[in-house]
């Protein structure tokens, strides 16, 4: 068999789980729990998270960089110019090129501001950076990033932290089929069976905070969250069976007495 790598920018990852490192409850709690997932890859908002003052406890200190995959993000950000200015600034802080870009459109729901995602894509990457694009669900806006250079496609599931699972299947699905990029959901996930059905959807991954670090017991959700995107991806590479209306036995009539 073909092996199965998750590759993003053409950099390889053993976990297709993506974890963030906001709202734990300390570093220690946040490090201990990453460690638990298997995830190789996290999030780090640069606006909230300390990555350069080592006169304050920093992530760094916590979670091994040279070991883990940082990944800048622009969380917070409301313009172009923002998500622009924080994604320069942590190149500059730790020679970062590999950046999620998230945009939002306003501070209730946390949709994502396309117009200026779109914009902001297309200068980041003329800039050298590699582009992992949050985003919402809609296919041609989803093409429009692809066309300028995008090295991922980030939809939501749902809005960021509300746990509601995916909101729009058939979505995800022409999303899946349109695009050899990446496909990674980026927000909604409350719990495993959202993590396992968006990887039998054929995402190629899943990125995860609200629900493993808000959980009574972060360190089973964190478990949790890394076997349900294992089985969901098995799934959907062992092909599943058509779905029928009508019964099937599974025993073969051939031969019955």
């Amino acid at each position: 068999m073909k092996k199965d790598n998750f590759i993003v920018a053409k950099k390889k990852f053993s976990s297709r789980l993506i974890v963030g490192t906001g709202k734990y409850q300390n570093m220690a709690e946040c490090a201990k729990a990453i460690k638990i997932s298997g995830a190789d890859i996290v999030t780090v908002a640069v606006r909230r998270v300390n990555i350069s003052n080592k006169s304050k406890p920093r992530l760094m200190d916590y979670i091994n960089p040279k070991k883990i995959t940082y990944l800048p993000n622009t969380a917070g950000c409301f313009t172009a110019e923002e998500a622009l200015r924080t994604l320069r600034l942590a190149r500059e802080i730790g020679g970062w090129k590999l950046v999620k870009l998230e945009v939002l459109g306003d501070k209730k729901n946390l949709f994502p501001e396309m117009i200026e995602t779109l914009k902001s894509t297309e200068i980041l990457t003329k800039e050298g950076f590699n582009v992992m694009v949050y985003c919402n669900d809609d296919p041609l806006m989803a093409k429009r990033l692809e066309n300028v250079g995008a090295s991922a496609i980030m939809p939501l599931a749902a809005p960021i932290g509300s746990g509601l699972g995916i909101q729009n299947k058939t979505n995800l699905k022409i999303l899946r089929n349109q695009t050899k990029l990446p496909l990674i959901v980026d927000a909604g996930i409350g719990q495993a069976s959202d993590a396992t059905q968006s990887m039998e959807l054929g995402c190629d991954g899943v990125l995860i905070n609200t629900a493993i670090a808000r959980a009574k017991d972060p360190f089973k959700m964190a478990e949790a969250m890394k076997f349900a995107v294992i089985a969901g991806r098995k799934s959907f590479l062992s092909g599943r069976i058509q779905p029928n209306f009508y019964g099937s036995s599974s025993t073969s009539n051939k031969g019955i007495i």
